[in-house]
């Protein structure tokens, strides 16, 4: 037999026994008859380890002279085993389960204990907690301020929709093409080719500055009216392009 059965019957005396003092009640009406089971059963526990150690020693007393020779040290130690648990076993035989009585000065420390094992816990925790609020606020933050800057850009975009009617209409009223009538004077001119709106052509201008910015130049045609070409030029609205003067761009106001 192994010498690691007695350890582990010795474990589950010890266990038992803490079982007894962590469940007894003395309120309860059972708990002699629960302390008194479990002496019985701890008697029953020694009195099997009492029968395997002699079972033991049975067995060493039948190896031979020469084999206990070779294996003196063996023997020796087995031997020290033997006596530790015995000692140990009329340790147990003689020992009697103390069961805590639960009086409010016990209930009184174990709940300062669980509460001081959950204070600890929550301390434990607290950073973490503290962490996610303090990105939670973060996110909240930026949240705010991304609402802000698209109502923002709302409010800027129906402004520009807005200004962009009025300048049309400024320019149509103002600027119209050949033939059209305005409150100022009125002209008989015939167009000689589908003219575009001065409107028309600074739209031209702007979406070619914006979409190719690498080349804003647009080429003159036809559709460009000469008078409204001068006119952007003489203002300083649009540029003419440095070698080839039938290209225009649009005066990079923005930059």
């Amino acid at each position: 037999m192994e010498n690691t059965v007695f350890p582990i019957r010795q474990r589950k005396i010890t266990k038992d026994m803490s079982v007894v003092e962590q469940d007894q009640d003395p309120d309860s009406t059972t708990g002699t008859d629960f302390v008194m089971d479990s002496e019985e059963e701890l008697l029953k526990e020694c009195e099997e380890m009492w029968k395997d150690m002699e079972n033991c020693q049975n067995k060493w007393s039948l190896i031979g002279t020469e084999t206990l020779n070779n294996s003196n040290a063996q023997l020796s130690l087995l031997m020290m085993q033997v006596k530790c648990l015995t000692a140990e076993l009329k340790h147990w035989q003689n020992e009697k389960p103390e069961v805590i009585p639960l009086t409010d000065d016990v209930l009184t420390t174990l709940g300062k204990e669980e509460l001081q094992k959950l204070k600890h816990d929550l301390e434990m925790i607290l950073p973490t907690m503290q962490s996610k609020i303090k990105k939670l606020k973060e996110d909240i933050a930026r949240l705010i301020m991304y609402n802000e800057i698209k109502s923002k850009i709302l409010a800027i975009k129906e402004f520009k929709e807005k200004l962009l009617i009025a300048l049309g209409e400024f320019l149509e009223y103002h600027f119209p093409l050949p033939g059209g009538k305005t409150k100022r004077k009125k002209t008989n001119v015939e167009p000689t080719a589908q003219l575009i709106t001065l409107n028309e052509m600074l739209e031209i201008l702007i979406n070619r500055m914006f979409d190719v910015p690498h080349d804003p130049y647009v080429q003159i045609d036809a559709s460009f009216w000469p008078p409204y070409i001068e006119l952007l030029l003489r203002n300083g609205i649009a540029l003419r392009h440095p070698e080839d003067p039938k290209r225009i761009r649009m005066e990079a106001f923005h930059q």
